[in-house]
This record gives structure tokens, sequence and C-alpha cells, in this order.
């Protein structure tokens, strides 16, 4: 559970949330209140600073929680117009079943709107769903044992059919030896119309029941086929089909968005004569994407001309031109978070903000933020591994297209996993860096790759107590008199000391400040002195 999946869930909440709108929240630490649109999906509870917001300013997990209405704070209770307004005002708290986390104090002008949220958090729930699961596979093992039944009749039935068709076709032997027993017995007859209107009437019967007996049989094998678990299948099979095709012309959309509401305008803007964009600043927000969309809009095509020629649907050849081309989304995912990086920093240009404004206005993007459409892609790779999953788990063992959709899967997971690690790594390093940047007198041992981060904060460096003197700290050889508060990072090969000037600048300790952690011994002093 990392960044990347809170960004796609707070995405989901913000448009399929199960209830969202403004509520008020009570701080912890200053026990003011403070406005913020919040979106419930699931049993994850997020907030945001506005509705437009694209990151959440936090979330909460709701599991095993409890919801209840609280009545107003006692100074509410004063005569000013101000605290009339706050007694209108209607609570109510989510109590977690975490040791040691505060409850959330929320509250809503709309009584209504108040018994909603509390009805929205009380039914989200996972252990809920896992109860209703139970339910529905109860139900669902009874219908299993009426179908079998059915069969079994159905059966039956089927083995009458068959003893009444060998009857008929004994009962038409002996039609056909009465009728050449008749013809022996009485004097040739030339002319057809003096047949015998009792041999008439057989004959118009044996015709009407060959027919009936054919429409019969015909009838039970398209019903058969019908209800068959293979038929089943299959009309599952063309949904995910259908619904890919549906998604993938919604991204085309996006990407359309993103390309000529946001990119190509800028691009114009940065050759005109004051532009508030550099060139370079453009091509690391957009990196690829304008190559992206090209790579879609012909594989959108490609799935248009398959259901086109429904109920055919054949798409293993699709994955098998998409998946070498696909390698360019290792790019745009490597420098995501770079590309955000620079955005943020050119919206401080008043120039270039009032400018991106006036592009977001445009009706194409249905309110949605420039930094909504670059997160679009991240999720392109995931969602495709998601379907294929989904198309296989329907698609029969013999099927034409069955190694090749396996193979197609195999490629995006391992594509996927490459792409993980590329970003880890790259990230590592933007982090080393930026520390290393932060330190005065720099670090060297920073720029190593193979140097991880792993946290960073505040520790007090306390001398060590030795019979009632004071010695020398056992961290580093600085003799302290008093504690001192310094700022701390932690690698996977060093742990580095800074102390902070009253500028905010960060100094490496002159003696101590890096310290190997290859030969090193921690000593946990569990007495305090």
């Amino acid at each position: 559970y990392n960044e990347g999946h809170a960004l796609y869930l707070a995405l989901l909440a913000r448009k399929e949330g199960t209830k969202r709108g403004y509520l008020s929240k009570k701080t912890a630490e200053t026990n003011r209140w403070h406005e913020k649109w919040f979106a419930l999906y699931q049993n994850v509870l997020f907030y945001f600073e506005g509705e437009q917001s694209a990151r959440p300013a936090g979330m909460y997990m709701l599991e095993g929680c409890n919801c209840e209405r609280v009545p107003a704070p006692k100074g509410c209770a004063a005569g000013s117009a101000k605290d009339a307004a706050l007694d209108k005002q209607h609570y109510f708290t989510v109590l977690f079943g975490h040791e040691g986390q505060k409850p959330l104090e929320l509250r809503c002008e709309d009584e209504l709107d108040g018994d909603e949220w509390v009805e929205a958090i009380h039914q989200a729930s996972y252990s809920d769903i896992l109860i209703e699961r139970e339910v529905l596979m109860q139900k669902y093992i009874h219908l299993v044992q009426i179908v079998e039944t059915e069969k079994v009749a159905a059966n039956q039935l089927r083995h009458q059919l068959e003893d009444q068709d060998t009857e008929i076709e004994r009962l038409k032997s002996e039609i056909v030896a009465l009728n050449k027993t008749k013809e022996k017995m009485r004097p040739y007859q030339g002319n057809q119309e003096d047949e015998d209107p009792d041999i008439k009437k057989i004959k118009k019967v044996q015709s009407f029941m060959r027919g009936w007996l054919c429409r019969r049989k015909w009838k039970t094998i398209v019903q058969d086929y019908i209800c068959s678990p293979h038929a089943e299948s299959m009309r599952k099979r063309n949904q995910i089909v259908f619904n890919m095709v549906e998604a993938e012309s919604e991204y085309v959309h996006q990407l359309y968005v993103l390309v000529n509401c946001f990119l190509r305008p800028l691009r114009m803007a940065a050759s005109s004569k004051k532009p508030p964009i550099s060139h370079d600043d453009v091509s690391s927000i957009f990196l690829n994407s304008e190559t992206i969309m090209f790579l879609h809009e012909i594989f959108h095509q490609g799935l248009k001309a398959r259901i086109a020629n429904w109920p055919t649907l054949i798409l293993a050849d699709l994955f098998d031109i998409l998946l070498p081309m696909l390698n360019i989304y290792q790019e745009f995912v490597r420098n995501h978070q770079y590309s955000l990086q620079v955005l943020a920093n050119c919206k401080q240009n008043r120039d270039f903000d009032k400018l991106l404004k006036q592009y977001e206005a445009n009706p194409a993007c249905e309110g949605r933020m420039l930094e909504t459409f670059l997160t679009y892609p991240m999720f392109q790779i995931p969602r495709y591994i998601i379907t294929l999953h989904e198309l296989l788990a329907h698609t029969p063992h013999e099927h034409v297209e069955r190694k090749s959709l396996e193979f197609a899967k195999s490629k995006l997971e391992e594509l996927s996993r490459v792409m993980h690690d590329e970003v880890s790594d790259t990230e590592n390093i933007r982090k080393n860096l930026a520390i290393e940047r932060t330190i005065v007198e720099g670090c060297d041992i920073l720029l190593d790759t193979s140097q991880t981060f792993i946290r960073q904060g505040s520790l007090i460096q306390v001398p060590s107590v030795e019979r009632g003197k004071l010695s020398k700290v056992r961290l580093g050889s600085l003799s302290l008199k008093k504690e001192g508060e310094r700022q701390c990072f932690l690698f996977t090969k060093h742990f580095l000391i800074c102390t902070r000037s009253s500028g905010g600048k960060l100094h490496l300790l002159k003696t101590g400040g890096v310290l190997s952690l290859i030969e090193c011994t921690l000593v946990e002093e569990t007495e305090a002195s």
C-alpha cells in the first residue's frame, strides 16, 4: 500500500464515493474547527482542502469504528449571534477501534445530511460485506442444488423422448409393411388421384410428425446451449470486451484533452514574446504524453474494428502489436513525480498560474485540474492487467486465444514490475540529492546510488553518566554537558547527525556527524538515570 494506491483510491472517492460533501473537522492540537471536503469510498474516509483539490489532505480507516450523534458542546449555549449559529450545527463523532487513536469529531449544518453521514459510516465495514457474501454464497449453493435437480429431470424427459422416437420408428415400419401388403392385395392403379384416402391421411400424419419432431429436437438443442456454462461464460467474456472498449475510448479522450487543451497551447505560449514557461519545463511536465496518445488512438481503432466483426472477437493480435510499444510508459512513470514538482514550481509564476486556470476552465476538462490528467497514464498498465485477468477467467482452456492472452498478461505484469523498481530507484536518488542540498557542507556519501533512505527526524543527544560524573557521549566523540537536539537521517549504510542553525540551515557535526553502520553496535539502555 503506497502513495500511488492512496491517490488512486482518492480519485475514485472523489468521483464514485458513497457520500461526499463539506464537513467541519475539529483538530486535536488546537481544538479549532476547519471546513474540509470529505469523500467516503468503501471503508476509507478521505478529506481534501476543497472540492477541486487533486490530492487528499488526509485519510481515515473506518474498519471496526463506531459513529454516533453527540450533543453540541456546552460552550455553544451563550446568547451571541455566533454561538447561536454554532448551536444550529449537528455534531457526530467517529470512535476508532485502535488504541491510542483519538476520536474524529465532525459537524454539519443540515440534520438530514448528518444522519446520512452517520449511516454511511456505519455501513462502511469490510466485515459486514463478508457476512453478506456468506449469505449470498448459501443462496448460490441452494440455487446450484435446484439446477442439478432440474438437470436430472431434464435427462429423464430426454430419455422418455428417445423411447418415444423408437416407438414411432417401430410404428412407421409396421405402417410401411401394411402398405406393401395392401398394395399386393389390390390391383394396380396407375392414376395417382385414385389413391386410397386413408393412405393420404396417414402420409399427412407422418409428414406432420416428422416436422414436429425435428423442430422439437432443434429447440431442445438451442435451449440446452443457451443455459449451458459455456454460453454464460461467453456472454460474460463479450461484456468484458465491450467494457474494455468503453474504457479505452474514455482514456483516449482524456489523453486528447491533455494534449490539445494543455500541451499544445503551452508550447505556443512558451514560444511567445514573454513566455510564462520555458520549453524545457513543458517537456518535463508532459514528457511523452503525445506519443502515448497516438499509440492508444491506433489501439482504439483496432478495438472498434474487432467490435464491428462481432460475434467473432479476436483480440490477441492487437495485444501482440501493443506490447512492444508499451515501453514508452517507462519514461512517463519514472519521471511522473518529477513532472508534478516542475508543475508546482511553475505555478509560483503568477502569469503561468493565471494562464493554466484559463485552460482548466475549458468545458472539455469538466472541472478537472492538469494534475488529474497527468495521473491517468499511471494506472493504464494495471488496468490492462486486471482486464486480461478477467478475460482469461471466462476464456476456455481450449480457446484459440488462450495462450496469446496469457502471454500478453505475463508481459504486462513483467513490465509493471520493472517500472515499479525504476520508480523506486529514481525517487530514492532524488530524495538523497534533496537531503544533500539541504546540508551546507554537502555530503559525498549521499551520491552513492546504493545508499537507500530509511527515515529522518529529530533526536535528543544526551551525555552518558558514569559513576555520577559526566563522560563523553558514546555516539561520536563530542563531549556534552547538557542535552542537545539533533536533526538525524538514517540510510542503509550510514547515519547522519546535523545541527540546525538559527537561520534554519543544517550543518554536519564536525566530529561524529557521519557514522558508518557496517561495523557498529546498537545498545538499548532500558534503565533511565
